[in-house]
């Protein structure tokens, strides 16, 4: 599909439908629709005066335009009140729109982009808005169904309709950058929806030698034997259990960039998690092929840095293998030293991602990072205590705090903070190594960030815990049921606008 932004008056746009969202209970329309409202005979406006179209949120109406006007059919669709108006009503309105369109399937749709400026939100959000509710709705994972010919997406053009020519460039400008990001949401669904034996660590592994190919980007990969090497004995004892290979991914962008923040992002890459020996009930194991979620965002955020351009020094670590029983899986009651030289005792063996995230971290502090940011389904505690509309969030510095909030906030893949107090800390001490792998049953996804906090060192550094947030459980007006692609879109928001981190000295505990 392509995705066009045009300069043309609504009523001259050669179009299947053209979308035009309105707020909810809006008594006069807005001016920038007064031709097209007068060019259809006042269509608009009777659908509002007679109470056929109300504005609620995601509400649709479709009607024809019987040859008044150039576009076919228009599609009004409520953003709700004007009062609760925000970026994801807007990405929810375009996708909502989007999903009538797919289900009619109209090949050339058009969508109205007009003066939606208000509450200091600015008319290049509102696009980025708009590209993201389009294309990530129209996401769709079919790699292992036989489709028909009429079950495929039918539109070939879709186009974003400007009517005030001083905004053209920008609008362009915008959708190309929301375009390679939404792509680069896809790219990560398609690998978390996919099945554990086919995306495997040496898929992933290749899949990063694919997003190399592009400018600024290289990858390095680090086998078993060179783990070894460096003592990555987290990585390799989770993977004892597992006939496939375990990997460990260096992404790098702007490698030459030293003058500006390196930043670090490191990715929990599980391929399927079993639980190992302490083996996971059945059922809905058949999610655990989706425990590198957190790597799949990594690899996605990497996939759009190429385009995005980005100032920042960028690494991306991601550690991968399989956690599955055998006759030489890790047991619990093992003793295992890290790379940083802190030895941990294995409890648990389902608590298997922060053993290879420890690895991942001490290997970070080589590069010498301003800010670190671990991305994982770490916990299940963490979705009792959430639920699934936000994601865990711990660290050890506010400034770099607030940054991933203010991005999850603005970009709608939220997060919310738990503390690291001292006290939590003393429940991951050992009696019979210098720490354990498990807190006991309370605050898991506290204890787990303590763990990980063992191997931080002094550089600011964020946990996210997306145990709730990585999978919809069902159809939202532009999320597919399946592999959410969380992580992706924050990240890289996060990233685009970068600026210095201050003095890494001023930390919070």
């Amino acid at each position: 599909m392509k995705l066009s932004v045009i300069f043309d008056a609504a009523e001259k746009v050669s179009t299947d439908v053209i979308i035009i969202s309105l707020f909810e209970n809006t008594k006069k329309i807005p001016s920038e629709l007064n031709a097209i409202n007068k060019a259809s005979g006042g269509g608009i406006s009777s659908l509002i005066q007679n109470g056929d179209f109300t504005g609620k949120l995601n509400e649709t109406v479709i009607v024809p335009t019987d040859k008044k006007i150039v576009p076919k059919r228009v599609l009004l669709v409520g953003l709700g009140k004007s009062t609760d108006f925000s970026l994801d009503r807007v990405r929810q309105a375009a996708g909502t729109a989007t999903g009538v369109i797919r289900e009619k399937r109209f090949k050339n749709p058009s969508i109205l982009l007009y003066g939606m400026e208000i509450k200091g939100i600015s008319m290049e959000d509102v696009t980025r808005s708009v590209v993201e509710g389009i294309l990530l709705s129209l996401y769709n994972f079919t790699m292992y169904k036989t489709l028909k010919k009429e079950e495929k997406t039918a539109i070939t053009n879709y186009s974003i309709v400007v009517q005030r020519k001083e905004i053209l460039g920008r609008v362009k400008s915008v959708t190309n950058r929301a375009q390679t990001v939404a792509e680069a949401v896809c790219f990560t669904r398609d690998i978390v929806n996919m099945a554990g034996s086919d995306a495997t660590p040496t898929f992933l592994a290749n899949k990063a030698k694919e997003i190399a190919k592009k400018p600024g980007v290289k990858c390095k990969i680090l086998s078993s034997h060179e783990m070894k090497k460096l003592g990555m004995n987290g990585i390799l004892n989770v993977s004892r259990g597992s006939s496939q290979p375990p990997k460990f991914i260096i992404l790098e962008y702007n490698s030459k960039k030293k003058s500006n923040d390196t930043i670090v992002l490191i990715g929990k890459g599980v391929t399927f998690d079993s639980g190992g020996i302490s083996l996971k009930p059945g059922a809905n194991m058949d999610l655990m092929k989706a425990d590198m979620s957190g790597a799949g965002a990594v690899l996605g955020a990497f996939k759009a840095f190429s385009s995005l351009k980005p100032s920042a020094h960028l690494v991306g670590l991601v550690p991968c293998t399989e956690n599955m029983p055998g006759g030489s899986a890790l047991k619990p009651g093992d003793i295992i030293k890290c790379m940083s030289g802190k030895t941990v005792e294995v409890l648990n063996t389902d608590a298997e991602g922060r053993l290879l995230l420890a690895d991942a971290l001490s290997y970070a502090k080589k590069y010498k990072p301003d800010a670190v940011i671990d991305i994982a389904t770490l916990t299940g505690a963490c979705v009792a205590a959430l639920g699934t509309f936000a994601s865990g969030m711990l660290g050890n510095n506010d400034e770099l705090k607030n940054r991933v909030k203010q991005a999850g906030e603005e970009c709608h893949e939220r997060v919310w903070e738990l503390p690291l107090w001292d006290e939590y800390q003393a429940l991951i001490k050992s009696t019979i190594a210098d720490i354990k792998n498990t807190g006991g049953k309370y605050a898991g996804t506290i204890t787990a960030a303590c763990f990980l906090k063992e191997f931080v060192g002094e550089f600011p550094w964020v946990h996210l815990d997306i145990a709730g947030t990585f999978l919809a459980e069902k159809n939202t007006p532009y999320i597919r049921k399946g592999a959410s692609g969380v992580g992706v879109r924050l990240l890289t928001h996060l990233i685009q606008d970068w600026k210095k981190m201050p003095d890494a000295s001023k930390r919070s505990s």
